[in-house]
């Protein structure tokens, strides 16, 4: 696919992870993928659409410490698979000693987070994009939410995509003070209050930086098609009004949509060399049981060839990813299904990860439940030794691990909302259908009829079960990539760039 104006320039602006890490508090705590997790999903994606034969062209912040970091492997990285994939005059490093010695690429202190962000945003305006000469610029999450309202002014259209619905406000003059001309697009900004006029706006009125980028934008999008819908038919009291009638009103006006993000390329069993044994889906009965005896061994449980093993792969929070469910029906769950050997190993991080030892110590059963605080290798040998993943979550703006683990081999236990209602559909392996096992109400009942659900499909012959894991194995490796990814934002792009554009306020 290509796109049909001859190569039109896209940039890409990025704070170079997609997802806020755990600190920033309020949303941000349980809006954040897991440590790394998300850190290259610009990269790859940058780097597909370069493949695809977009003329692509990528600005984000020089943090010079992170990248040149031995200690530091993801941003390391993501860094060396741009300049590997991109040639180097396509990227452009925002140069600015706010995030040269920075060691994340967030800060925990909110102030030195508007810092960051505007030094970014101020060299991508007065520099970057003079430099460029973009027909597309392409935003991605609140650090970059100013520069929609710029691309307005200057017709430009503007792809901005929502990643976390975390926001911050300030003021025009605080904004300008760090270099912006605000007054060039002030009028494009979204407000605390009605601004009618510059002057009167400009001290005392703070702008909403996310709700400015999808106000602003031309288009926007979520990294789910469902979590979208569900924001805009108002399932999610902890999005923000203001927030929620701003994608209503794009969503409404068809300048919305919802793209799945893809898991990075490195997780498939066949290349991953993390695991023991690596495998594919024509030999994954001997892959995947030379990885459960390998866990087993490791972690201390109960060997047994023939034992159902159940992976939670997503940090252990209690807002967002169910953790009380699990912990409701933990021992049940071991003492149902006692006589299989059934066991839960958890390698994630999080505040309620002590409960789950805690139960695990009650009940003498450490020989079936391991809790492992996250460790990238440990989390890649446990979707490839697993039977299932438990992903119970209330509420999942796009998700990566009910991606990954069919890929392995492993199907996905989970709640029918948001990124999961998008890419799992219940087992029927009468029918040839289905990746993995979902529930609906959000309650320890409806997990632990999903976890049934599972052993059922388990208890089947091994023939039958071999089968449909092939089934599914081939259909993740196809579906969720980032090749696919890219064609979709192509794709949008190529409606953007065909669609007429406007400067009518709001539009």
């Amino acid at each position: 696919m290509t796109i049909k104006l001859k190569k039109p320039r896209i940039l890409i602006v990025t704070p170079e992870t997609t997802y806020l890490p755990e600190g920033m508090g309020n949303l941000a705590n349980y809006m954040t993928a897991k440590a790394g997790g998300l850190a290259d999903v610009s990269a790859a994606l940058i780097s597909s659409l370069f493949k695809q034969g977009a003329d692509v062209h990528v600005a984000l912040p020089d943090y010079r410490a992170m990248f040149d970091n031995k200690l530091d492997p993801i941003l390391r990285k993501q860094r060396q698979m741009i300049r590997e994939q991109v040639p180097t005059d396509r990227v452009h490093l925002a140069e600015d000693r706010a995030f040269f010695y920075v060691s994340n690429v967030y800060s925990t202190y909110g102030w030195e987070n508007l810092r960051m962000s505007l030094a970014l945003q101020r060299e991508v305006m007065n520099n970057i994009v003079p430099r460029v000469r973009p027909d597309l610029i392409h935003c991605n999450d609140w650090m970059t939410a100013l520069i929609p309202a710029m691309s307005r002014e200057m017709g430009v259209p503007c792809l901005f995509t929502v990643h976390n619905i975390h926001t911050v406000k300030t003021t025009l003059a605080q904004i300008e003070d760090r270099g912006i001309d605000a007054a060039y697009f002030w009028d494009h900004l979204y407000y605390e209050s009605m601004a009618e006029e510059y002057e009167s706006a400009r001290e005392s009125n703070p702008v909403d930086f996310l709700t400015s980028g999808i106000f602003a934008a031309h288009f926007v999008n979520t990294v789910s098609p469902t979590f979208l819908k569900e924001i805009v038919d108002g399932h999610h009291n902890f999005v923000a009004p203001h927030i929620r009638q701003e994608l209503s009103n794009k969503y409404y006006s068809s300048c919305a949509t919802g793209i799945l993000n893809a898991p990075d390329p490195s997780y498939h069993p066949a290349t991953d060399s993390a695991l023991p044994r690596q495998y594919d889906e024509k030999n994954h009965v001997i892959g995947k049981l030379h990885n459960k005896r390998f866990l087993q061994k490791q972690l201390g449980l109960v060997k047994d060839d023939q034992a159902p093993l159940f992976f939670w792969p997503s940090r252990m929070d209690t807002i967002q990813k169910g953790c009380t469910l699990m912990a409701e029906i933990l021992y049940h769950t071991i003492d149902t299904y006692w006589k299989e050997n059934l066991q839960i190993v958890f390698v994630a991080n999080g505040g309620f990860r002590k409960h789950f030892v805690d139960i695990a110590d009650y009940h003498g059963i450490k020989d079936r439940i391991a809790v492992c605080e996250f460790d990238e290798n440990l989390s890649r040998i446990a979707f490839a030794a697993s039977d299932f993943i438990l992903m119970p979550s209330l509420f999942e703006p796009c998700g990566l691990p009910q991606m990954i683990a069919p890929i392995y081999g492993s199907l996905p236990v989970a709640r029918d909302t948001g990124g999961i209602h998008d890419t799992v559909t219940h087992m029927d392996a009468d029918n040839d259908t289905g990746n993995g096992f979902l529930f609906e109400t959000y309650d320890s009942g409806g997990l632990f009829w999903a976890i049934s659900q599972a052993m059922g499909f388990y208890k089947r012959p091994l023939k039958d079960r071999e089968k449909q894991i092939r089934r599914v194995m081939i259909h993740a490796a196809q579906t969720f990539n980032h090749d696919v990814t890219a064609k979709q934002y192509i794709d949008l792009y190529e409606q953007m760039l065909d669609r007429p554009l406007t400067h009518k306020r709001g539009s």
